[in-house]
Formats: structure tokens, C-alpha cells, sequence
């Protein structure tokens, strides 16, 4: 066949072969054009990624010990802001002493050798009180208001046919807390900030947080009202056998500055209202504390028992004994042993947080923390609170 006759005459199809030639070609084609575009869309996404990580890596100060350890997002914001005032961390959390410097080694001299302990061991103080036995309610408002019903409705016997007289009405009374503020003002050099090799700020705040507690402790107890908590000792105190509302009762040991007997403790919890007795708890100092022990009964048994587990209070006569150490001594007269239902007999009033506020300008070059926490105590119950009078009557 001539070469002519070979080619396609006007007017015929192509050829089959030839088609799919031309349709895996233009496929070919556009497979490479999106690998293409896959690539670079790839390569824009990781310089992308490379320019944020750069963006925010910051630079970190050297670790202090061999292993840095990483901090809670609240102590890192609280940090920033004591070392220097910065308190954008702060913004999205939901949460008397000497001036320090270093340039007196009492004064904080001592805590910037990075050879120095990383923490301060601070002589241990009781802070035991009886907040954990009392009726604890917080308040956004300047003050809390009890209302007690101590009187009695009257009542009587009636007949099917016979007049019913109209009977007493109970009254009710309303005692007034106040809330006062509490305080502190300790300040450090921003020098020693910078340069500490420890967690002076965390130091600080433990320290002011400690004072606190035992100051309100001591106010609950012996708290005069001006300015500070009215403690439960403060009221008046009468014979139990003629107690009235607005007094403590209490009862004597029988002996002037001392126990008479062991008889003196059994009074005490029997002058208590049996509706109080279940929740009742002994409040003494360890001084007192350690003459109770001694104490038996006519059996020759001692009336303190030791807690039988961790962490479980002693027991006097079966009822838990609270240390609080702002109790007076047995002394002559003294009322050394309080026991009730402080649950019922003693409300304590507080704002829930403790505020700090750092101030870097009053006192250049030295930043104040200025620490406030408002709170306040009193008597809720009378009846519910009666006392051991070491006298004879």
C-alpha cells in the first residue's frame, strides 16, 4: 500500500491509539501542575510555622538548680508580678515588718549567695484556733447579721370544748459582725528580687498568710471588738447557776487556781445543754492541756484519751479537745477551759480572698506589699459556750 493510501483521508476519525496518547498526556500534565501547587501551599504553611515558633520563643533566665521545674500558669503570673509589677499574667486568672535590702546581711544580705538553701526554715508556730470548730460564712458586704431566736413560744393544754388562751410569742435578736480589716506592709529591694537565688516572694506570702492566722486566732479568743474580732473571752462571765442571755456561764473547780477533783471537768460538760452536748468540743492551751491529762476518775482511770488514728483529735471525757494556745493559763480565776458547740456559739465573718498589691513607688528603691484580708467573730449563741472558773465559787 502506497504511502498516500497510509494517511486518513478529510472526513475520518483518528485513530484510537493516538486519542489516548493525547488524553494521558494532558492528564500527565495536570497531575504535575496540582503536585506543583501542593508543594508550594507546603512550603508557604511550614515558613508559616517556622516565623510563629520564632515569634515566641523567649529568652529564659538560667536555671538556679540542675533541673529547672516548671510552675503552675498561677505562680508564674504571681511571680512576674512581685519581682516586677507585671500584670498581664495576672488579668486572665481567676483567682508589721523590716525593710529589706541587701545591703545588710540580716536584712536580706544573706539570700542572694546562689550557695544559699532555696527555701527560709522559719521558727513553727501554732496557728491552731477555733475556726475549725466555728461556724465559718464568707460575705461580699461589710458586715453579717445573726438572727437568734432564744426565746420560748408558749403552749398549753386544751380541752375539745374549752377556751384556748392566747400563748407567749418567742422573740428573736440580732446580732451585728462587723468586718475589720487585717494588715501588713513588709518590703523588699527590687535588687533583691532580681537577684534572689530563692522564692523570696513565695517566702513572703507565706509568712504574711501565717501572721494572719495566728492574729486572728488570738482575736477570736481575746479579741476586744475595736478594730478586730470580739473573742468569746471578752463577754461578761457569770455563775452558771445564774446565767442569762449576753453572759458566758461558768462553773468553778472547787480550788483557787487549781482542779479540786476531777468532778470539776464531769460539771462542766453537764452545765451544757443536752441539744449542744453532740457537737461540743474542749478549747485549752497546752499548758492546760497537760494538768487535764493527769486527771482520773474515782476508778483511777484517766479522763484524756489520745486520738486512736492520725490526724484525729484527743478526747476528754469523749469529746475533742482543740489546743488553741491564746487561751489563758490555769491561774487564779482564770476561765482556762472553754466547751460547747462552737459550731452554734461562735460565728466568724470573712471576705474569701487575701489581697496583695505591690507598690514600686512609695518607697523607691525598695517595693512595699501592702496584704489585707477582712474578717471578723462573735458570740452567736450564749447558751452554747460555757467555761471551767478556777476559784473556789
Amino acid at each position: 500500500m502506497s504511502k498516500t493510501e497510509m494517511r486518513s483521508r478529510a472526513g475520518e476519525d483518528v485513530s484510537p491509539v493516538r486519542d489516548m496518547k493525547t488524553a494521558l498526556a494532558g492528564f500527565v500534565s495536570d497531575f504535575k501542575d496540582f503536585q506543583n501547587d501542593i508543594d508550594a501551599k507546603f512550603n508557604k504553611q511550614e515558613e508559616r510555622l517556622t516565623m510563629l515558633d520564632r515569634k515566641t520563643m523567649t529568652a529564659s533566665r538560667a536555671p538556679l538548680a540542675t533541673a529547672a521545674e516548671e510552675t503552675a500558669p498561677h505562680e508564674k503570673a504571681f511571680n512576674a508580678y512581685l519581682r516586677s509589677g507585671d500584670d498581664d499574667g495576672l488579668r486572665g486568672l481567676e483567682l508589721d515588718g523590716k525593710g529589706m535590702s541587701t545591703a545588710v546581711a540580716g536584712d536580706g544580705g544573706y539570700l542572694v549567695d546562689p550557695a544559699t538553701s532555696e527555701t527560709i526554715q522559719s521558727v513553727l508556730k501554732s496557728t491552731a484556733s477555733v475556726r475549725s470548730i466555728a461556724n465559718v460564712v464568707n460575705v461580699e458586704a461589710t458586715s453579717f447579721d445573726v438572727l437568734v431566736d432564744h426565746g420560748q413560744m408558749g403552749s398549753g393544754w386544751a380541752t375539745e370544748a374549752g377556751a384556748i388562751a392566747e400563748s407567749e410569742t418567742p422573740q428573736i435578736d440580732r446580732i451585728t459582725i462587723p468586718l475589720h480589716e487585717l494588715s501588713a506592709l513588709p518590703k523588699a529591694s527590687q535588687r533583691l528580687l532580681d537577684d534572689s537565688a530563692f522564692d523570696i516572694e513565695g517566702w513572703l506570702a507565706g509568712r504574711i498568710a501565717d501572721k494572719f492566722a495566728r492574729a486572728e486566732a488570738a482575736a477570736f479568743v481575746n479579741g476586744d471588738g475595736v478594730d478586730k474580732p470580739t473573742g468569746f473571752l471578752s463577754h461578761p462571765v457569770v455563775d452558771d447557776a445564774s446565767w442569762d442571755w449576753g453572759a458566758l456561764g461558768a462553773v468553778a473547780s472547787g480550788a483557787d487556781g487549781d482542779f479540786d477533783s476531777a468532778d470539776a471537768v464531769i460539771d462542766l460538760v453537764y452545765a451544757l445543754g443536752a441539744e449542744y452536748r453532740a457537737n461540743a468540743s474542749f478549747v485549752m492551751n497546752s499548758k492546760t492541756a497537760g494538768a487535764v491529762r493527769k486527771l482520773k476518775d474515782g476508778d483511777g482511770r484517766f479522763l484524756w484519751s489520745d486520738g486512736l488514728a492520725a490526724g484525729e483529735p484527743a478526747r476528754l471525757l469523749g469529746y475533742p479537745v482543740v489546743i488553741a494556745e491564746d487561751m489563758p493559763d490555769i491561774a487564779s480565776d482564770s476561765t482556762a477551759i472553754a466547751f460547747g458547740d462552737f459550731a452554734s456559739g461562735y460565728t466568724i465573718a470573712e471576705r474569701p480572698d487575701l489581697r496583695v498589691l505591690r507598690d514600686p513607688f512609695s518607697a523607691k528603691p525598695h517595693v512595699l506589699f501592702y496584704a489585707t484580708k477582712r474578717v471578723g467573730g462573735d458570740v452567736s449563741d450564749f447558751a452554747a459556750i460555757k467555761l471551767l472558773k478556777f476559784s473556789v465559787s
